[in-house]
């Protein structure tokens, strides 16, 4: 487990099954938590009592079992109520359903939610902010934006995740921390090498991945800013990756290229 202290807010990085992590989120004035895709009910509780916070919320990002499997034993589990968050009915023992541009709290913790289908058709992202706004926040991605990749497009199109990485989360102010769902940045990183081999943004963080996790320690958070430094998905934009999908001038094109070469590149 490792902590990321932000001014306003802690947020404990929880690894859980092969490769993915659940977020605990906790408001540094009040003490409230909330826990994003906890799919180890018992090491959130551990985790929980262990923190001396106030859990009470579930930011769900999507339904897939190794996000939302955990819902419906945490909240038998849990011992008082929780507010179960998501974008999709097919979410385990969700009672708040939210869509673009909702907001709620954490504490004295602003949450907006972020419609990002593609991935699945409902999931959402959480970007947390504090009440200072001249804080960096804090968005919690899932499986739509991952340190230099992005999702599968199960239920979706190239035109949704441009929307999701291109528009609503390139939004976001540069210096957001990025918690995404998965520690995916080796593979990721690999094939954004293979997409632009002379994107030093992208050999230096793969020198330091690489030491990350030589002794098992996360990769996360990224920053939205450097995202769009290395990220080929956040960079259709640009000449050099249009050129290597071999599409000019059309960045949802080159979307839909680069994550069917992604789908079957062997790093």
């Amino acid at each position: 487990m490792e902590d990321v202290t932000l001014n306003s807010m802690q947020v404990k990085i929880l690894p859980a099954l092969q490769d993915n992590y659940m977020y605990l989120i906790v408001d540094s004035n009040t003490k409230e938590a909330a826990v994003v895709d906890p799919v180890d009910p018992e090491l959130v509780i551990k985790t929980v009592k262990e923190s001396n916070v106030k859990l009470n919320k579930v930011l769900t990002t999507h339904h897939h079992w190794d996000h939302a499997g955990g819902n419906e034993r945490l909240v038998k589990m849990w011992d008082g109520k929780l507010e179960v968050y998501g974008g999709d009915e097919r979410i385990g023992a969700m009672n708040h359903k939210v869509c673009q541009d909702e907001t709620f709290t954490i504490g004295t913790l602003k949450v907006r939610c972020l419609s990002t289908p593609c991935h699945t058709s409902g999931h959402i992202c959480y970007y947390v902010t504090a009440e200072n706004s001249n804080e960096a926040g804090a968005v919690f991605t899932g499986d739509t934006l991952f340190q230099g990749g992005c999702g599968r497009f199960f239920e979706g199109t190239p035109e949704e995740m441009y929307d999701a990485l291109c528009a609503k989360l390139s939004a976001l102010p540069d210096d957001t921390k990025v918690f995404c769902g998965h520690e995916y940045t080796l593979q990721n990183m690999s094939f954004a090498r293979h997409v632009e081999p002379d994107n030093k943004n992208v050999q230096n963080r793969i020198e330091w991945a690489k030491l990350r996790r030589a002794t098992k320690d996360p990769t996360v958070p990224s920053t939205i800013g450097e995202e769009k430094l290395w990220n080929p998905f956040m960079r259709v934009h640009e000449s050099t990756v249009q050129n290597h999908a071999g599409i000019s001038a059309n960045p949802i094109g080159t979307m839909e290229a680069l994550r069917k070469e992604k789908d079957n590149f062997k790093a």
